[in-house]
């Protein structure tokens, strides 16, 4: 019988839809599910992050280890495992509490401010201590991501805080001069002597080769020997005062504090905004300027930037003075800002912090900024849980020393947490870019 050739023929039945395979999101897929995904991947932002809880985890337990009582608990763990859960987690959550109330803000004191029980000052007292603690840091930090931008391990910035406090402080109580002048004064020679003090391992860099390592680790002992010098010459020992101290900065030479008409004892300063320009000129010179081209590529690959015509012994010494004098202003801002005298110890270890500082902002100014605050708070809230919750000082630097070696090794965080491996182009690996 012949077929009807009005009659439509059959349709074709409709091709099975293959599983999607795992892999990137298809761009078809929905802002929040692609923001999702790549936010479980291993870049900077979800790493540095992660870094930062896995050290506050580990350091829960070395809380937990560390106090007697609740070690004693864990001696009848079988027979009664509430008792160390519940006195392990009262332990972390009243240190880490006390942590956060010591370094942002503390909501029973904002509480006592609205029903006129308590001050403002109390309020803003912990985010005060914050920025005073990250002014330096900012300095020294950028000090040590600007030499890493331009292949140089800047280890000697230590010693060209000490110059930069030495500086600084002279000019403080030798010069009398008005009071915006002394001030400008006093920061200027700060930056100038931590510069001066920079030059000479970016010369040696330069023209003979000498690794900048040893040249500036070698620099920072002689300059902890010259301020003791310094301190103790007649013109600047201050007789009327036991130890060895130099005479007070002059009001007129010191950094006016932002918030002290409010109470005098939030000593936040202006150099906390001297940072903050700071951070946005150095980020205009890597990214907007030839110097900063010029710098990263000699960082990148100084045979080829010489084959291009650059001056590659002339951006050693360069980019090590620019550096020397930012940490030279980070040792200016710890003198005029809160120590106001000069002492052997007036640098502490802003120097070295800075280098931590600067590893975790992955050299790159904002995030400098960044890892500052956050060292800020920790050094802040450390004090705050010392005397609050009885924690070792200690123990927040082994938080911080934890949070560089973690984003250090964004292989091992990517291996903890299971995070994507991220996609540069058709290669996949783990972000560490800025290293």
């Amino acid at each position: 019988m012949t077929s009807d050739p009005a009659e439509p023929a059959p349709a074709e039945p409709a091709p099975s839809t293959p599983a999607p395979a795992s892999g990137p999101a298809p761009d078809s897929a929905r802002w929040g599910t692609r923001f999702l995904y790549h936010l479980w991947s291993a870049n900077a932002f979800t790493v540095t992050a992660l870094a930062i809880v896995l050290a506050l985890l580990i350091g829960a337990v070395l809380i937990v280890v560390s106090d007697a009582e609740v070690r004693a608990t864990y001696g009848y763990l079988f027979a009664r495992p509430g008792d160390a859960l519940t006195a392990s987690w009262e332990r972390i959550s009243d240190a880490y509490a006390t942590l956060f109330r010591g370094a942002v803000v503390d909501p029973g004191a904002i509480g006592r401010a609205l029903d006129g029980t308590g001050s403002w000052a109390a309020v803003f007292g912990p985010s005060s201590e914050t920025l005073t603690a990250a002014a330096p840091l900012v300095f020294t930090g950028l000090a040590f991501a600007l030499a890493f931008r331009g292949g140089l391990f800047n280890i000697g910035v230590q010693g060209q805080t000490i110059l930069g406090a030495i500086g600084a402080g002279l000019a403080g109580f030798l010069l009398p001069l008005p009071v915006l002048l002394h001030l400008v004064l006093a920061l200027l020679a700060g930056g100038l002597a931590g510069a001066a003090w920079a030059f000479g391992p970016g010369i040696l860099k330069a023209r003979t080769g000498a690794h900048e390592v040893i040249t500036t680790i070698m620099l920072n002992s002689v300059a902890a020997i010259f301020i003791g010098w310094v301190i103790i010459q007649s013109w600047a020992l201050d007789q009327s005062r036991q130890g060895a101290i130099s005479h007070p900065v002059d009001q007129s030479a010191r950094l006016p504090r932002l918030f002290g008409w409010l109470d005098p004892g939030l000593r936040v300063h202006l150099g906390i905004l001297v940072a903050l320009a700071a951070v946005a000129g150095v980020a205009w010179l890597l990214n907007r300027s030839s110097v900063g081209f010029e710098l990263r590529a000699v960082g990148l690959n100084p045979q080829a930037a010489r084959v291009a015509g650059m001056s590659v012994t002339g951006t050693y010494v360069l980019v090590m003075v620019i550096a020397g004098g930012l940490a030279g202003l980070g040792g200016a801002t710890v003198v005029l800002g809160t120590a106001y005298a000069l002492t052997t110890l007036v640098a502490g270890s802003v120097g070295f912090d800075g280098i931590l500082v600067g590893l975790l902002g992955r050299a790159k100014p904002w995030g400098v900024f960044a890892a500052a605050l956050l060292f800020g708070a920790l050094q802040a809230g450390g004090r705050a849980m010392q005397t609050g919750s009885g924690i070792s000082l200690e123990l927040v630097q082994v938080i911080q020393a934890l949070i560089v070696i973690f984003v250090a090794a964004p292989a091992l965080v990517k291996a903890t947490f299971g995070l994507r491996a991220i996609r540069i182009g058709r290669i996949s690996g783990v972000a560490a870019r800025g290293w």
